[in-house]
């Protein structure tokens, strides 16, 4: 049986966690020997594998949602004087989810035994990323933590935001265009098959359009056996490659460089960068640690390397805006205002300005995404399966104009 417990270690710091045995007097002889003094030993928990299991998944059960709310939370029990381990340990029971849940037990437990909060969450890498523990670490040392959770609650709603917007403008159309496949494909498997044998038997000529789709239709349903463990091998092969570290990097120089697509991606991640790096310059980082954190956060191989280029020039002492003179990447407007950042010693607020006008914009955009993108799915929606009705049914109006035709005539 499982057993939690509450007690000091030899040194006297308190500790507590999960013990397998039969009884509670053998729990605490067993923690005695360990050189642990137990005020508390009760049934219930999870085993000592199993804690140390959840806690090592972080990220699992940390979105940017629970993230946001975790340091929002936080911020106000800290401004509020609460000690920290008390802070952590209300917020601890009203997790609810078991694998965020054990990631804070993890956090303040470590934290009662001594070691810094930001120390504390570098063993959590899946939950909080080095920026969040960059800003944590300057507002425990500047006597300021309220305010960098804050800022790291503010700067999680706003990516959440940003994914949400994206997400749902996009989520419709992926619906509409799985359904209109959906439909084509029974349409072929079901229904053309009964138009095929009519036609066999009416032996009339039959437009090109017809012929392909019924080519189509004897292949899905002869070889289907083989076509849709090829189609999931491939679907599979695609999405490894577009997680591995190639197809990342691929895709994203796609991405980037595309006529179209290519000025929304660099809008959305310039304004990440812009955010980062000044949310990072304003909590008093210097510009090496926050150009090397800020890339280290960054999903977009392409900026990653820019702020790498820009890293290495500016630890050779060129200025910030010059190093990151890229026109593909960056664009003169954002380029010159950090030049006017860095001459007025304001580089920081200058960055966040600057990603909340690129933010405005992105908003702006995916606004008019959804407005245009669902007319543009249904009229391909249309077009597909209406095409698909039309060359089914169009030998039979062949037919009936040719039958109708013969009869009129002398």
């Amino acid at each position: 049986m499982n057993y939690t417990y509450s007690g000091f270690d030899a040194q006297g710091k308190p500790i507590d966690g999960v013990i397998e045995s039969t009884s509670p007097a053998e729990a605490s002889e067993a923690l005695r020997k360990q050189g642990i003094f137990t005020v508390r030993v009760q049934a219930g928990g999870d085993t000592p594998h199993k804690a140390n299991a959840l806690a090592a998944r972080g990220g699992r059960g940390a979105g940017l949602r629970e993230i946001s709310l975790f340091f929002r939370q936080l911020a106000i029990l800290v401004s509020t004087k609460t000690p920290l381990v008390q802070a952590l340990e209300v917020l601890e029971k009203q997790a609810p989810e078991a694998g965020w849940r054990s990631v804070i037990h993890d956090i303040r437990r470590r934290v009662e035994q001594g070691e810094s909060f930001s120390a504390a969450m570098a063993s959590h890498p899946k939950s909080f990323d080095p920026v969040c523990r960059s800003m944590v670490a300057a507002g425990e040392s500047g006597g300021v933590l309220d305010q960098m959770l804050r800022s790291l609650a503010a700067l999680a709603r706003q990516r959440m935001s940003v994914r949400r917007g994206v997400i749902g403008a996009l989520t419709y159309p992926a619906i509409l265009i799985t359904v209109s496949f959906a439909v084509v494909i029974v349409l072929l498997v079901t229904v053309l098959p009964q138009f095929s044998e009519l036609f066999d038997s009416l032996q009339t000529p039959l437009p090109p359009t017809t012929k392909l789709l019924i080519a189509t239709s004897d292949v899905l349903r002869r070889d289907w056996p083989w076509l849709v463990p090829a189609a999931l091998a491939g679907i599979a092969a695609i999405g490894f490659w577009l997680r591995s570290a190639a197809g990342k990097r691929a895709v994203d120089r796609a991405v980037v460089t595309l006529p179209r697509i290519g000025p929304i991606r660099r809008s959305f991640a310039m304004a990440g960068v812009a955010r980062l790096l000044g949310t990072l310059l304003e909590a008093r980082v210097n510009l090496l640690d926050a150009l090397k954190l800020t890339r280290e956060s960054l999903t977009s191989d392409s900026y990653a390397s820019l702020l790498a280029k820009c890293e290495a020039a500016v630890e050779k002492g060129v200025g910030l805006a010059d190093a990151i003179n890229d026109p593909l990447l960056v664009s003169p407007a954002v380029r010159e205002a950090i030049a006017s950042g860095e001459r007025s010693g304001q580089i920081g607020p200058v960055l966040l300005q600057i990603a909340e006008f690129l933010d405005e914009d992105n908003e702006q955009f995916v606004k008019m995404l959804s407005a245009l993108i669902e007319p543009f799915v249904l009229t391909i929606m249309g077009v597909l399966v209406g095409g698909v009705a039309i060359s089914m049914f169009l030998p039979l109006f062949d037919l009936a104009a040719n039958a109708g035709g013969g009869g009129a005539a002398p």
